[in-house]
């Protein structure tokens, strides 16, 4: 007698990981990460060496998060005071997270876009003082994205730009 093995029918939800704020006004608090493809969000080791090298810098920054993804360097700046975080997010599951992480937090110096961060660069920028650059690995994008913020104007005189790449 043959047994056959069972197939699952039930359709598989993306999981969902956490991560979590360092420092700052939502110190401990852990939000939920959309479950994509490519989708890395920076360990907490990384960041909390990242806003330490940037902790007089943050506050009152104005500061943009290109590729956001989980958000989770955007939400570290708003958290440590940053006067404004701008999130840039391409995958539409992604960002409906990001948006309800700003909600969950009750943030009123987030917001969320969701748009193609090289799009989003070709029109004239408001300058900013922290850049956070984490595109998906082997796109091609960095370099592009770099050329951008300097061209259109999204870079203040004194500003800084940190990039995770492959």
């Amino acid at each position: 007698m043959q047994r056959r093995r069972q197939q699952n029918t039930s359709q598989k939800k993306p999981s969902t990981g956490f991560i979590r704020i360092i420092s700052g006004l939502w110190r401990g608090r852990k939000l939920p990460v959309h479950d994509a493809e490519g989708l890395r969000p920076t360990t907490d080791r990384v960041k909390e060496t990242v806003f330490n090298w940037l902790a007089q810098d943050v506050p009152q920054a104005k500061c943009l998060d290109l590729f956001a993804g989980s958000g989770g360097l955007g939400f570290e700046a708003a958290s440590r005071q940053a006067e404004m975080v701008t999130l840039i997010e391409l995958n539409p599951a992604a960002f409906k997270q990001l948006q309800q992480n700003i909600t969950a937090l009750k943030a009123t110096n987030i917001s969320a876009k969701n748009t193609d961060a090289l799009s989003f660069l070709q029109q004239p920028g408001n300058p900013h003082h922290v850049v956070f650059i984490d595109p998906p690995f082997r796109k091609g994008l960095l370099s592009e994205a770099v050329v951008l913020l300097e061209q259109n104007g999204w870079l203040a005189d004194d500003a800084m730009i940190y990039i995770e790449t492959e």
